[in-house]
């Protein structure tokens, strides 16, 4: 709720407050609102129950303009000139895995999140609450068709790299300090084969355990760490040689 009121790319139109709720947490909430000249409404618990049944929502629920998608030439026009990481979903559709990737990949430091517009989860109540506020901050560009927008990426001097239990290639053993599309696919499916034959490579985590596969969301989330420990590794390096000298 926080990053709804303090966040900026999403705006709140009014906060509704359960009456009786007088935590630390709702006078936060009221105290921001004041700041940003958003009102501040007493609702009974039930009404809020009925406008989000399947949310658990603990007493605070803002009413919010509809979620606003970045255009895709802001996440490729303006990116850092070495190492961007882009995040690009074939087709997640379950959106509690949804709002978990937009999450880690905010906190792994990705430039932005690329969805399809058809057959994929979209930015929803659920979502935003899901990422804990992630989304606020992350920016989402929707395409109409993946698969061109990878040829487009490719065209910048991104590498596609494609995520896939099958392939030989470790995560741990493919150089990552580039200018990276990571591929996330589908729950069920995985990648699709339009997908994984424009991929330069697809990257697996090595198991060592008798499950077969990662949820998608967690998976994304181990190969996002490597990508950071791999980029922060050579600014330790340096640091410590100018420390010694």
């Amino acid at each position: 709720m926080r990053e709804a009121v303090t966040g900026g790319q999403i705006r709140v139109k009014e906060i509704w407050i359960a009456k009786g709720k007088s935590s630390f947490r709702a006078g936060e909430i009221r105290r921001l609102a004041r700041e940003h000249n958003i009102p501040v409404l007493t609702q009974k618990t039930m009404t809020l129950s009925r406008l989000l049944p399947d949310i658990t929502h603990q007493g605070i629920v803002a009413l919010v303009e509809p979620f606003s998608y970045t255009e895709l030439t802001s996440l490729t026009d303006h990116h850092p000139k070495n190492k961007a990481l882009l995040i690009l979903l074939d087709h997640i559709t379950d959106e509690g895995n949804l709002g978990a990737i937009i999450r880690t990949a905010l906190f792994f430091g990705a430039q932005g999140l690329i969805l399809p517009k058809d057959r994929s989860a979209g930015i929803t109540a659920r979502v935003l609450k899901r990422s804990s506020g992630a989304c606020f901050h992350l920016p989402i560009a929707r395409v109409v068709n993946l698969g061109r927008t990878l040829d487009e990426l490719k065209k910048r001097g991104f590498w596609v790299i494609g995520a896939s239990g099958g392939s030989r290639e470790s995560i741990y053993d493919f150089d990552w300090k580039r200018h990276i599309a990571l591929v996330l696919g589908n729950e069920q499916k995985g990648l699709s084969p339009s997908i994984q034959k424009r991929c330069d490579q697809v990257v697996a985590i090595p198991a060592s355990g008798p499950a077969e596969s990662l949820n998608v969301a967690v998976a994304g989330g181990v190969i996002l760490s490597e990508i950071l420990r791999q980029r922060q590794a050579g600014k330790r390096v340096r640091l410590e040689r100018t420390h010694s000298d």
